[in-house]
């Protein structure tokens, strides 16, 4: 066998999404190890990189060879190999077929037992190819594999890319691999930066091509370009004696709209400061793609000046500076407009026009949703037992959800969607409306991603709960299911807030009574059946609360005793306390980790499965369930006793000592008794107990899900 050596694949192409970018960069990392590992090739470093002009990967450390391999290859099963089924009798014409498709000869064949029974099993030679070959078979489909939206198809191919595939490097080592797609051929002909460098690059090897591009003006590697874009941004705000907002979402795409980057500050007047810092972020960040500078030291105040990260010629970059300046200022001065013209008037004057806007076609106008609101922000604040709401505080709550849609159809807002709900606080209190009113119109869009921070007001909580459940009520009540990735109203995100905002203010909400209550208040706009659609919204719910714990590290046979499995009525008492269900959750991966739940699951369980077979007791006391005194065996007693001595409201750990405290008598009891005894009064009697023991237990966690220490 062959020494080692590296193979480079780069598809250039015009311009890239840098979504796009990111994207596929995330697929080949997971994907070309895989195949790499299906063809039984060895590897060393796998470096995938990518530009708006190109994606490439360089594999380094590759065998020049397969190893040879022998692999087993299953035939026919025994019964059809051999006369009647019997080893020992003579091969079939299918053994006989098999040993001569495999080139061994039928005495080579040799058995084995597999789940689906006894099978001929033939040892096959396979020799390894050439690594070469081999990778000029998987390059192609590492490309067309890539999958991404708003594919498109150029010239006369059927090929689906995100743009024009321009040109195709292959090299291994320094040979070229004859790859193909859509009739360009692989060369080692790429080509340097569009402005600085606008010429092809002969590559000598696939080795050389990181510093051959970086001598064309192309820093290929993305990780390099972010840290020089993170370090040339330091420089410039040190020099400006001001600190960066460094959005991590606009640092990565900036990183993948350059090839070589340059940072460069711009600047605009100082009168637009006068704006809400949320709407000159918004212009910069959102729509210009700019890093806003603070004053050093005080990040509530914005400087008149910007860090733009430049793909040019940086020996422009005053021009490039100037360019961007006046964009921004452009910008600016609409807003300043849309922001002064907004003002001149109060925020309830908005409210006729929310009328002629539809939210959804068959759950109506933004007025009618803005009714729903003010319905199900009161019946939230009855659905949260531990919430108490003064009679002013819900007078704020009703003001609150009034107007919380008012802002959608002011001028800034229609501009700038996405400062819908900030231009609402500010109007809001620009008319005049109370604080706690002002800030909930803000909050109630909270959290607006994953990385939000949630709304931090009980009244900012309910609204925010309010609009999501109004989402979710309704689109689901529609019939209309998120699928895959697939989600256009945001479902899964609104019902994921809702969880989050009760866990984070231990509001112990009651989804069960709350969610029947929702859907009253469309009247007939649903067009699910009642309990289809309450089984749906539960179910949604637990799939967002499985998430939700998994991402605390909860283990997943513990997110299942808290929520059941295919079990609606144990999940609505979980839903019905929502913090105490992620507190059992918390609690139960605590036991394990301490070594005390290892200790009581069993017989816990054993006592469960066997109460299913007797009534469902009706309550906890075990007293008016049965007298003492029909108890005859010591071990019946000593339970008994120790069932009324329960605590009747228990908490999370005073029931687990207490299901730890049971445990040794349980023991004794199912040594000493026969549960299902002859005698029917005995055998229920024996079944109360433990069917008290089961409804204990469940108050903390369905024990027939774990699965063990």
């Amino acid at each position: 066998m062959g020494g080692m050596a590296s193979f480079l694949l780069e598809v250039g192409t015009e311009e890239l999404p840098a979504g796009f970018v990111v994207d596929a960069i995330a697929q080949w990392q997971e994907r070309i190890p895989s195949s790499l590992g299906e063809a039984d090739l060895s590897y060393g470093a796998i470096r995938v990189m990518g530009t708006p002009r190109r994606l490439a990967v360089l594999i380094e450390d590759l065998p020049t060879e397969q190893v040879d391999r022998v692999v087993a290859v299953k035939g026919p099963a025994v019964t059809a190999a051999f006369a009647n089924g019997d080893p020992q009798g003579q091969p079939t014409k299918a053994a006989e077929g098999f040993a001569r498709s495999r080139g061994v000869a039928v005495s080579d064949l040799y058995l084995q037992q597999t789940e689906k029974g006894a099978f001929v099993f033939a040892q096959q030679f396979i020799p390894g190819r050439k690594t070469a070959d081999l990778l000029t078979e998987l390059a192609p489909q590492w490309i067309l594999s890539l999958e991404g939206k708003r594919l498109m198809r150029w010239g006369d191919g059927e090929m689906r890319f995100s743009r024009p595939i321009r040109w195709l490097v292959a090299l291994w080592d320094s040979a070229v691999l004859p790859i193909e797609i859509e009739g360009l051929r692989g060369d080692r002909q790429t080509w340097g930066h569009r402005v600085l460098h606008p010429r092809p690059v002969t590559l000598t090897a696939a080795s050389t091509y990181v510093t051959q591009l970086r001598d064309a003006k192309v820093i290929v590697d993305g990780e390099e370009r972010r840290r020089l874009i993170v370090t040339q941004m330091a420089g410039l705000a040190e020099l400006m004696e001001s600190q960066p907002e460094v959005p991590e979402s606009l640092l990565e795409e900036v990183t993948y709209l350059v090839e070589y980057p340059t940072a460069v500050v711009g600047e605009f007047e100082r009168e637009f400061l006068r704006l809400p810092t949320a709407v000159i972020k918004t212009e910069m960040v959102s729509h210009q793609r700019y890093f806003p500078l603070y004053a050093r030291g005080q990040r509530d105040r914005l400087v008149p000046y910007f860090i733009t990260i430049s793909n040019g010629n940086p020996e422009k970059s005053k021009l490039i500076a100037a360019g961007n300046g006046r964009v921004i200022r452009a910008r600016l001065a609409d807003g300043q407009f849309f922001y002064e013209a907004d003002r001149q008037r109060p925020l309830a004057d908005f409210l006729p026009v929310l009328a002629k806007v539809t939210f959804q076609e068959q759950l109506g106008s933004l007025a009618e949703r803005v009714q729903r609101l003010r319905a199900i922000a009161p019946k939230i604040v009855e659905a949260i037992p531990n919430l108490r709401l003064s009679t002013a505080d819900l007078g704020d709550l009703d003001r609150a959800a009034e107007l919380c849609k008012a802002d959608l159809v002011s001028q800034m807002v229609k501009e700038f969607p996405e400062l819908q709900g900030i231009m609402g606080e500010d109007y809001a209190r620009n008319s005049g409306e109370a604080d706690a009113v002002a800030v909930a119109i803000r909050e109630h869009y909270q959290p607006r991603s994953a990385s939000d921070s949630l709304p931090s007001t009980p009244l900012g909580r309910i609204l925010a709960i309010a609009e999501r459940l109004d989402s979710l009520v309704g689109i689901l009540g529609l019939g209309i299911q998120p699928t895959g990735s697939s989600d256009p109203f945001a479902l899964r995100r609104a019902a994921t807030g809702v969880l989050q905002i009760a866990w984070d203010s231990t509001y112990d909400l009651n989804l069960t009574q709350l969610l029947p209550q929702v859907a009253d208040c469309f009247g007939d706009m649903l067009t699910e059946s009642r309990p289809t659609l309450l089984s749906n919204l539960q179910r949604w719910f637990r799939q967002r609360c499985e998430t939700l714990l998994l991402d605390r590290a909860v283990d997943y046979d513990l997110v299942d005793a808290v929520l059941g499995v295919d079990d609606p009525d144990y999940l609505a008492s979980g839903l019905a306390t929502v913090c105490q269900l992620r507190d059992r959750a918390l609690f139960l991966q605590h036991c394990r980790q301490n070594g005390t739940l290892g200790s009581i699951y069993e017989v816990i369980n054993r006592a469960s499965r066997l109460a299913i077979q007797g009534e469902e007791v009706p309550t906890l006391d075990v007293r008016a369930l049965l007298p003492r005194d029909r108890l005859q065996d010591p071990a019946e007693q000593g339970l008994y006793d120790a069932l009324a001595q329960m605590p009747p409201q228990p908490t999370h750990g005073q029931l687990f000592t207490a299901i730890q405290q049971l445990t040794p008598l349980l023991n004794t009891f199912f040594e000493s008794v026969l549960v299902m005894a002859e005698d029917p009064q005995v055998r229920r009697d024996r079944l109360v107990l433990l069917g008290i023991i089961r409804r204990y237990s469940r108050l903390l966690a369905d024990f027939g899900c774990i699965r063990g220490q």
